[in-house]
């Protein structure tokens, strides 16, 4: 499967895309469900996440806490704001790395693609400079080594 794309378009959204060998249920179901989270979401190596909250339903909360190699860590906290089964979640998150960051308005978008998954995720930040903060933190490389643990594990 292809690896990760990410792209800025205007002056406050990201795109990122990703196909993944799994139907889009599984798929879907490992970005919602908290045990499965706490299994692949998790950045670079040796990051672990001893807290996670995720009630998907309208309203329901998000909380992700990471403890990174070096003692340090962050955490994220959200809310969900439309969820289509299987097909397309939104939510709202902000970071607090320590203090929070403006909110984060990401659509995540699962559609069937020949023999898996293409997920397409789009962020909407507040302005040009939160983007470009939230770039600078290697993000990208952190997504990419979480969605390459998610295709290691058995989620269909």
């Amino acid at each position: 499967m292809s690896k990760l794309t990410l792209k800025t378009e205007g002056e406050r959204f990201v795109v990122i895309t990703r196909r993944f060998a799994a139907p889009p249920e599984a798929v879907y179901r490992a970005h919602t469900d908290a045990a499965l989270m706490q299994r692949w979401m998790l950045g670079p190596e040796g990051t672990t996440m001893p807290v996670c909250i995720s009630e998907p339903r309208l309203g329901g909360r998000i909380r992700c806490e990471w403890k990174m190699p070096n003692g340090g860590g962050f955490h994220l906290t959200g809310e969900y704001l439309e969820l289509e089964p299987f097909s397309r979640i939104v939510h709202v998150e902000r970071m607090f790395l320590p203090n929070p960051t403006p909110d984060n308005h990401v659509e995540t978008r699962f559609e069937r693609d020949d023999d898996g998954t293409l997920m397409t995720m789009r962020m909407t930040l507040p302005d040009a400079a939160t983007r470009a903060q939230m770039l600078a933190t290697g993000m990208e490389h952190g997504m990419e080594a979480s969605y390459a643990r998610l295709d290691k594990l058995s989620v269909s």
